[in-house]
Parts: structure tokens; C-alpha cells; sequence
């Protein structure tokens, strides 16, 4: 398969005005209702388009090929669940450790499943592209948050910070994309609920 580099992704222009913020939201949505009811390989700009109720011109003047809306439907989600992740990054800031990992692991997956329909249909679309650089500069974001957090934790004795933001990262990323993944359901996520922050509230106690 041939996968277009995140360069070549990038959306013509940027919307600047509320109406404009509006109209993008509309086209995201509409993306993701077409890919939940036709899937990937049937979805087409002009599908989207009349879903979203805007022309086809409008759509390119954003977005100039299907890829590039799919690929903006993914940075999205991601730029989404960071935003997720440094609000609650602020809140816990201060608290122990054993609090922090289980905000943590509770605001990950709160951020994961908000619409877990839509996350599944972006996995789904995830696999067409390069992810590489975008999925490491969210990592990176990640750590740094997770970091700062574990540095000012009330107990933090021998822990490396950066070392177990990372780990932390790998856990809560990886753990929630596979039971995900595998068609999770209400009984699986209710478990991961439970599990996941007893298994971050043990690295931490292991590490520290």
C-alpha cells in the first residue's frame, strides 16, 4: 500500500472564522457517519459533502482529496485526547502517586471512549497512513505532561520521571487500542475501568 506522507495530508487552509469552525465540524462529522454506514473504500468527498450539507467546492477548499480528510479525522481525535490528557494532568498536579496513576489511566480512557463508535471507525482508517511522525509527536507530548506530573507528586522518591511518563504513555496507549480493537465490549471496558489503573498504581509503586 501506498501511503501519502503527512506532508501531503495537510488541509488547504485553516478555517478563521466561527462560520468556517462550524462548517469543518459539520464535514468531520459527516465523515464519520459515512465510514460507520458505508466504510472506508465507499466513502467519497461528494458523500461527505452532501451528508454534511455543504458543496463539493467547499470541501475541496479544504481538503483537497479524500485522504486528506481522513487523515485530518485522525489528528483530530489525537490532538483531542492530548487536550484530554494535560486538563487532567492539571488537575492531579500535586497529589500522589497512587492518585495520579489512577487519574491518568480513568482520563485516558474517558477520552477513548466519549464516542467509542467514532474511535472505532478511526482505528479503522488509521492503518491507511504514516503515522509515524504524528504518532511520535504525541507521544512526546504525552511524556513531557505525564512527566511534569510524576516530578511534582507528593510521594515521588527514587522514580525517574521521564522514564515512567513514557511507560505510562505505552501502557494506557496500547492496553485501551487492543481491547478496542477486538471489539471490546460494555463488560471489557468496565473491566479495563477497574484494571487499568490498579496496573499503572503498581508500575509506579514499583518504580518509585
Amino acid at each position: 500500500m501506498n501511503r501519502l506522507a503527512p506532508a501531503l495530508l495537510q488541509p488547504r487552509k485553516a478555517p478563521r472564522q466561527a462560520r468556517s469552525a462550524v462548517t469543518i465540524d459539520a464535514i468531520h462529522t459527516a465523515t464519520i457517519q459515512v465510514l460507520l454506514a458505508e466504510g472506508v473504500s465507499r466513502l467519497t468527498t461528494t458523500r461527505v459533502a452532501v451528508r454534511a450539507g455543504v458543496s463539493v467546492g467547499t470541501m475541496y477548499q479544504y481538503y483537497p482529496h479524500k485522504q486528506a480528510l481522513l487523515f485530518a479525522i485522525v489528528e483530530r481525535q489525537l490532538q483531542s485526547i492530548t487536550a484530554a490528557m494535560v486538563t487532567a494532568a492539571e488537575r492531579l498536579m500535586g497529589q500522589d502517586l497512587a492518585t495520579v496513576a489512577e487519574g491518568l489511566a480513568l482520563a485516558w480512557l474517558d477520552a477513548k471512549t466519549a464516542d467509542r463508535v467514532a474511535s472505532l471507525a478511526i482505528y479503522s482508517i488509521a492503518a491507511e497512513f504514516d503515522l509515524g511522525e504524528v504518532m511520535g509527536r504525541t507521544m512526546r507530548q504525552m511524556t513531557e505532561v505525564i512527566a511534569a506530573l510524576l516530578a511534582g507528586a507528593t510521594d515521588a522518591r527514587g522514580i525517574d520521571p521521564e522514564v515512567a511518563a513514557f511507560m505510562l504513555a505505552a501502557m494506557l496507549g496500547g492496553s485501551v487500542r487492543v481491547v478496542m480493537e477486538t471489539g471490546s465490549s460494555d463488560d471489557d471496558l468496565a473491566r479495563l475501568r477497574r484494571e487499568l489503573p490498579r496496573a499503572c498504581q503498581a508500575y509506579l509503586a514499583a518504580v518509585n
